[in-house]
């Protein structure tokens, strides 16, 4: 029963892939159509019968008659019923059967070869369907086959050996590989399946190669997308070459967002820079070069460009930009907020479109609450918001949460994320949560305890190992553990500035003051940050540089006034901005 199940659920996912996988082919000439036979008393009697005894319970007799009278007519309307009817009657290899006469009977059937392709697959039969696939790619013309090819790792998404997938398609496309037209779709595809088959060197390699065959193909140039976060030194000089082309804005836009996962913002933002100024009506380059500004703190050159989102938005009115709005309106009020202007954040609120996150927006209207010293009116905003589903439920518990930590009220918090946990014990971000709020509380024991358990759960996150090591590192004990701990977080996110800034500190518990240092202002170069700037003046005041670290302590109280980590390092040295 189980493999019966599995079969039809591939079926059902290819089928839904292939319709629009392959160009359409042209329509043949008429000299290549075949023959049809008369549709006489006797004939037009059979293919009744074998529909008649189909839609009464005994598919196998209307699959065997409607197959027969196919072969009679030589009709591809009637090869295709009898595919059909094996189908619903969930037998592939009758499927598979009615297919291959329907190419043997009729050789220029192109839909033939995708469904012997789409069965074969669905079936398993992966060798088999990779002389398939090299079939159906043949019958195709040149303009045709790069569309088919790069559609290619949808159709092999359902194999579940993705090794062997990976390399019966390499083997299908060698003759596409050696042709100008589809030379860099074929890389492109190759270099998908060696993806997915966590092939990641060759798939590099592949799409190193698909954009030396075509350098303005952007299948290679997106696959690199993909992939940078592997190999940022090979692909983002390609990268950087392709970006001084002429590309399209969405290709310059995944290049931006690429760099921004990887924390390289100065570089990020000379992207969009160049996608705003080459294409001032692409919405979304504002939305993000605005975004991404916010998050490194120019405040007033974020809002020009949000507003100016805002302002596209409105001229275009697609309904698509609803989302995005919602986020825009939502950081310019962040940023009124900032800078004391409530009415101004207030008004940016009011303009909220239907729809728009309900959590997002209390979690906003509860900081202007509490800016204005009205505490219980913010709790109550949040605490009246009513989930639509399980996830805004839990994503509720969690902006309730962060509200109360950053506003001191660490007991409030542990017991509603403790209550939460005691319904949703496997939550990893519940698990995150409570282990911070426990910092905060300093119940160090059980931070640790929670930690371990979400390192053991899921050990490829970073900051996990990093919040751990970081506390052991600020307490000042078990440094050796701690920078082993950090390290191992570096290994797993060496881009991060946070965790960059937490190997600094550990390091100059240590007594390695000068690479603390260098480590240190790297990190607040990359992410201007008042924490890292607590820590970076706190080094060169160490090591008696007072006049620097006074103007990086003023510095951070301008991005963050109430950082808790950087008032407390100006109280121990007793420094008045």
């Amino acid at each position: 029963m189980m493999g019966s199940m599995k079969f039809w659920f591939r079926l059902a996912v290819l089928s839904s892939c292939v319709i629009g996988a392959w160009a359409q082919p042209a329509a043949p000439k008429a000299e290549a159509m075949p023959k049809q036979s008369a549709l006489d008393a006797v004939l037009f009697y059979q293919i009744l019968l074998g529909e008649l005894n189909t839609r009464q319970g005994s598919p196998g007799s209307g699959f065997s008659i409607m197959l027969d009278a196919a072969r009679k007519t030589r009709d591809p309307a009637l090869f295709q019923r009898a595919v059909d009817i094996a189908l619903q009657a969930r037998s592939g290899d009758a499927a598979l059967q009615a297919a291959q006469t329907w190419k043997k009977e009729i050789p220029s059937a192109i839909e033939a070869s995708r469904y012997v392709l789409q069965i074969l697959l669905a079936l398993n039969r992966i060798e088999e369907a990779g002389k398939a696939l090299t079939v159906s790619i043949h019958e195709l013309s040149l303009e045709q086959q790069s569309a088919a090819i790069a559609s290619v790792p949808r159709l092999f998404g359902v194999v579940q050996d993705k090794t062997l997938a990976s390399g019966v398609v390499e083997k299908a496309l060698a003759q596409a590989l050696t042709q100008s037209q589809t030379s860099a779709s074929a890389w492109t595809t190759i270099g998908r399946m060696r993806r997915d088959a966590g092939q990641i060197t060759a798939a590099v390699e592949a799409s190193v190669k698909g954009h030396a065959a075509d350098p303005k193909a952007q299948g290679p140039l997106i696959l690199a997308l993909s992939l940078m976060v592997s190999d940022n030194s090979t692909l983002k000089p390609m990268l950087e070459a392709a970006m001084k082309t002429d590309v399209a804005p969405e290709l310059r836009l995944g290049y931006a967002r690429t760099l921004v996962s990887l924390q390289l913002y100065p570089d990020a933002i000379r992207q969009l820079v160049v996608l705003n100024t080459k294409h001032p009506e692409f919405a979304e380059g504002w939305l993000i070069h605005g975004l991404v500004l916010q998050e490194n703190n120019q405040l007033p050159e974020a809002e020009k460009r949000l507003e100016q989102y805002v302002r596209v938005v409105a001229q275009s009115k697609t309904p698509e930009h609803q989302a995005g709005l919602a986020e825009a309106l939502l950081s310019l009020a962040q940023i009124a907020q900032k800078s004391g202007q409530l009415e101004r954040a207030k008004q940016w609120l009011a303009q909220m479109p239907a729809g728009a996150d309900p959590i997002k927006l209390a979690s906003r209207q509860a900081d202007l609450l509490a800016q204005q010293g009205r505490m219980d009116e913010a709790r109550d905003v949040l605490a009246q918001v009513k989930p639509a589903n399980a996830e805004q439920a839990q994503r509720k518990i969690l902006a309730q949460s962060y509200w109360l930590r950053e506003h001191r009220e660490a007991q409030a918090a542990y017991t509603l994320v403790k209550a939460a946990m005691e319904r949703h014990a496997d939550n990893n971000e519940l698990l995150s949560e409570l282990a911070l709020i426990c910092e905060k509380l300093k119940r160090f024991d059980e931070m640790e305890l929670l930690l371990r358990q979400l390192m053991a759960k899921a050990p490829q996150e970073a900051h996990a190992f990093n919040a751990l090591g970081y506390s052991l590192a600020d307490r000042n004990i078990r440094l050796n553990e701690a920078r082993q701990l950090i390290e191992k977080a570096v290994q797993l996110s060496p881009q991060d500035a946070y965790i960059q800034d937490s190997l600094a500190w550990v390091i100059f518990r240590q007594g390695q003051h000068q690479e603390a240092l260098r480590i240190l202002q790297t990190a607040y170069k990359s992410k201007p940050d008042a924490e890292i700037a607590a820590h970076l003046g706190e080094v060169l005041w160490t090591i008696g540089q007072t006049r620097e670290a006074g103007t990086i302590w003023r510095e951070g109280l301008l991005l963050k006034a109430d950082n808790e980590t950087l008032i407390e390092t100006l109280k121990r040295f007793n420094f008045k901005p």
